[in-house]
Formats: structure tokens, C-alpha cells, sequence
């Protein structure tokens, strides 16, 4: 099966457009090497995806026929991500601090007052 189809097939794309795209970015590399998108996989290849700056890895078992449920993609890889990158991920998640919940729209005439006043507020501490 192709590169591009297997990381779809295996879910960590939603496209395949999106899947060869990365490879072709040279995002996505098999035992340690920048792969194609018409690369074949086999059982054993070590896949390396660089996705929303964490390095995942994973090992494939066998082949799968289709695009399948998520439950399922167990059955088909094993999961080699390091430790450090998933701790990376929890980070950049915690980082995020919002003061808006998410959904509740745009912000307010008063939010964007505040937000040139604290950036203005920057550029004169910077002056002096």
C-alpha cells in the first residue's frame, strides 16, 4: 500500500491530500529515511510523522485493507512515541491560556481596546 494511503488508512490524516502533502514536505519518513508518497509499506517499517510539532512514531504490524474505525488502528501499528514527545503535547495544551471559553465568539470592542493598549504599552517600555 501506498505511503500517503497507508497514513490515511491509519487515521493520522483526515485527507489523503493532506497525508501526501506532508510526506511531500518531507514530514513523514520511513526507518529513518525522507520517503515518497508512492512508497510501498510493508509489515516492520518504522513510520517517523512530524505533526503539530511533536514527532510521532509508530511501527506497522500488517496492512490494512481500507480506512478504518479508530478502534481498530491498534490492530495495525504500535505506538512508539516517546515519552518526552507526548509530554511536549501536554505542555503546548497547557500553555494555551485563554481567558474566553471556546465558542463564545468574537471578541468585544472592549477586548480589542485592552489588547492595543497592552500591546502599545509594550512598544513604550521598548523606547526607553
Amino acid at each position: 500500500m501506498r505511503l500517503d494511503k497507508f497514513l490515511w488508512c491509519v487515521r493520522y490524516f483526515k485527507t489523503r491530500s493532506m497525508a501526501a502533502e506532508a510526506v511531500k514536505k518531507n514530514r513523514v519518513k520511513v526507518n529513518g529515511d525522507v520517503a515518497k508518497s508512492s512508497r510501498e509499506v510493508i509489515p516492520s517499517d518504522r513510520i517517523t510523522v512530524r505533526k503539530d510539532q511533536i514527532d510521532y512514531q509508530f511501527e506497522v504490524i500488517q496492512i490494512p485493507k481500507s480506512r478504518m474505525a479508530a478502534k481498530l488502528v491498534s490492530l495495525h501499528i504500535i505506538d512508539k512515541t516517546p515519552k518526552e514527545e507526548w509530554d511536549k503535547l501536554e505542555m503546548r495544551k497547557l500553555d494555551q491560556d485563554y481567558y474566553r471559553e471556546k465558542g463564545e465568539g468574537r471578541p468585544t470592542k472592549k477586548d480589542r481596546r485592552d489588547l492595543d493598549d497592552f500591546i502599545s504599552g509594550e512598544d513604550e517600555e521598548g523606547l526607553e
